[in-house]
């Protein structure tokens, strides 16, 4: 807690009411905060938040913003689906009021060390894999953050012995003052979000804020094969870099058929690649920076490799979900943007109905086109974009308008044959359809294990 803030009697204005919003809403009023909680969204929209943060005394406005409201501030929380140059927040900022993403007000009252990680793709992969590796090793540990628990809701779990390993997002990242990780973790870069960030420049500053505060004491896990990635690279912390392709002058690679982590010049064989139980090149980085986090966190060797070994990985994730008449689905509903989908594309040798399509984020979908060519034999596009992605992707492979993941889901199962790979990997936001990619994640599932119900009552019927 190297910077204490005293919310008793400050006037708090938490901005969006979704999850995050509501956590930090709560978390102010039990400290004695004058809070309100502000929501474009109407009282019906969020009934069930609405009563939670009334029954806290947080006065609420809902419908819409007042401008009063926010000028009349000593704090302003802004939740992270909200742009940190929205009107209204540039008009308080210019009156002087301080404005924090929320895990910035987190980091003031956080206890022990913390790990952030940060990227364009493979974030929450990784993250989870670095808890799950210090659990094993008997770390007190704590996940929090972008991963789907607010980091201001762990706040009260933390003591002088924990790890907290957090997901933290551009958006997030955005708004933070002193907000300082003891090992931070920069993934990669690649175009994502540039419908609120505007240029990849933009972008990747916002992730590197992750560096801002960071001390000589800590350290900062980097991609030495990403340049996007190597340009933010930071003079404070000490480096660990980690590599796939060559060996780094301290950190992970991979060396033949082994991961290795080098250290003041000492070399520890950590584990063979072949134990990685996760698919595609790409997990091999995720495992690569998550060695180097729990090794700089205090685990040893002998623990991370059992603790990669029995990484389960996570739900909509690469995801198997069930073969059936010998064509295997897989959920990656995360591969929220294109070089997710690249990734997910090159993760299996070939012969994959793909579907593709959502939420634009102004992206660029040409740079498909290559690997859709070598190793998918249909595209099924759903959702808002289909059109943008079919103007993008036309003469790369078969293209269907599936509209629906219903109905492309009912393409797929009858255009594929045995050994075929279905693949929801959308290279799109999922919010024109579905509440999130965890909500379209688990609508394909379910679609997918309807048809293998079905598979299984018609063989049964025909013995």
């Amino acid at each position: 807690m190297a910077n204490p803030f005293e919310l008793r009697g400050k006037r708090v204005l938490v901005v969006g009411l979704a999850r995050t919003g509501v956590a930090t809403a709560e978390f102010c009023a039990t400290r004695g905060a004058r809070v309100t909680g502000t929501d474009a969204r109407s009282e019906s929209e969020i009934a069930e938040a609405a009563k939670s943060l009334r029954a806290a005394g947080v006065h609420l406005e809902l419908g819409g913003h007042n401008e009063k409201t926010f000028l009349d501030q000593d704090l302003i929380v802004a939740s992270p689906g909200v742009p940190a140059d929205a009107p209204l927040l540039q008009a308080a900022r210019a009156k002087g009021v301080t404005i924090w993403s929320e895990i910035e007000l987190a980091d003031r009252f956080l206890k022990g060390c913390m790990i952030g990680i940060t990227g364009s793709n493979g974030k929450t992969t990784t993250t989870s894999l670095i808890a799950h590796i210090l659990k094993t090793a008997g770390i007190p540990t704590i996940l929090a953050g972008n991963i789907g628990t607010p980091l201001i809701s762990q706040v009260e779990q933390t003591n002088d012995k924990t790890t907290t390993v957090v997901e933290l997002s551009s958006f997030q990242l955005e708004l933070i003052d002193t907000f300082r990780a003891d090992i931070s973790v920069f993934l990669n870069l690649t175009p994502d979000h540039l419908d609120r960030h505007r240029t990849l420049e933009a972008y990747g500053a916002a992730k590197a804020r992750i560096f801002e505060n960071q001390t000589e004491s800590d350290s900062a896990v980097v991609n030495a094969d990403d340049p996007a990635t190597r340009t933010f690279a930071p003079t404070k912390p000490q480096v660990f870099w980690f590599s796939r392709k060559q060996s780094v002058a301290q950190g992970a690679f991979a060396l033949e058929n082994e991961i290795l982590f080098r250290q003041d010049g000492k070399d520890e064989v950590v584990l063979r690649l072949e134990d990685i139980p996760l698919t595609g090149a790409h997990n091999v980085e995720n495992v690569l920076a998550a060695v180097a986090a729990a090794r700089l966190a205090g685990a040893e060797a002998a623990e991370i490799a059992r603790g990669v070994r029995s990484f389960a990985g996570v739900e909509h994730r690469l995801e198997f979900v069930a073969e059936i008449g010998g064509v295997r689905y897989y959920n990656d509903s995360k591969a929220t943007n294109v070089d997710a989908t690249l990734k997910a594309l090159d993760a299996f040798p070939g012969r994959i109905l793909i579907v593709l399509g959502g939420k634009d984020k102004g992206s660029d979908y040409t740079v498909l086109q290559n690997l859709l060519r070598e190793k998918a034999i249909l595209a099924l596009l759903i959702g808002a974009a289909s059109e943008k992605i079919e103007k993008q992707i036309t003469g790369s492979v078969a293209i269907e308008r599936a509209g629906t993941i219903e109905r492309a889901v009912e393409i797929a199962s009858h255009a594929a044959r045995p050994g075929d790979v279905v693949l929801l990997a959308p290279a799109c936001a999922s919010f024109d359809q579905f509440e999130n990619y965890e909500h379209r994640g688990r609508v394909f599932k379910d679609l997918v294990h309807q048809l293998e119900r079905q598979a299984a009552s018609t063989s049964s019927g025909s013995r």
